[in-house]
């Protein structure tokens, strides 16, 4: 089914997708002319696939559930914000903050990303074929974020739990995170992410990973300066 930005407005079309007769066939969508506008497909909820032909503006894909987005250009600040499950798949680059929030699914962008990849993320998957900007993994809590290019200031600044895998170089690392040295159980979370983005699992050996020191956990005085 063809839903047209340029015939019908983008609430109708949100509207539509949000509004799946679970008793229907109707599982593929496309939708034509985007033309940067914001939250395209937000707060969708079913098993559909969704292909996005063209650039999208803020917080695209955000609340996502359940749905496969495909976007065939770029997207802006906060695409997959707070996303539960499903997967969102960029073709293009992406502004900041891209994954924020999110708590499940796989969010893949083929190009870069800009400042706050995975800021806050809460147990989704990020991969990134291109590099990130500065403070990305900023306070993520849960997850994985994959970087096949480089990152820029304060990767991983502040973080907790969460997995920063990483191929290329890191300007520099934030608070309380540090490289840490890759089990087996981390080389088969990094080989299942790859897989998902069609990525040749042979370059594990060309990642280092990196997550959090747990200095910050408790107010210690001798950190003060950190925090």
């Amino acid at each position: 089914m063809n839903l047209n930005l340029k015939k019908e407005s983008l609430r109708k079309v949100n509207e539509t997708l949000q509004s799946i007769d679970r008793k229907s066939n109707k599982k593929i969508f496309k939708i034509s002319n985007p033309d940067g506008n914001h939250a395209i497909c937000a707060g969708l909820k079913d098993e559909i696939e969704v292909t996005i032909d063209g650039h999208t503006g803020y917080y695209c894909a955000g609340m996502n559930m359940n749905a496969n987005i495909i976007v065939n250009g770029n997207v802006g600040t906060g695409v997959a914000e707070n996303m539960m499950s499903g997967t969102v798949h960029v073709k293009g680059n992406a502004s900041q903050s891209a994954g924020a929030t999110a708590h499940g699914g796989t969010l893949i962008i083929d190009g870069d990303t800009s400042s706050r990849c995975g800021i806050s993320m809460k147990g989704i998957d990020i991969i990134v074929k291109g590099s990130v900007g500065h403070m990305s993994a900023f306070m993520a809590q849960s997850g994985n974020l994959v970087i096949c290019g480089d990152a820029g200031d304060a990767l991983g600044d502040s973080i907790y739990e969460a997995n920063i895998f990483i191929k290329g170089k890191v300007k520099s690392l934030g608070a309380d995170c540090e490289e840490k040295k890759m089990n087996k159980k981390d080389q088969n979370i990094l080989r299942s992410l790859l897989k998902k983005a069609s990525i040749n699992e042979s370059e594990i050996k060309n990642f280092k990973m990196y997550g959090s020191a747990r200095k910050l956990y408790n107010l210690n005085i001798d950190n003060v300066s950190e925090y």
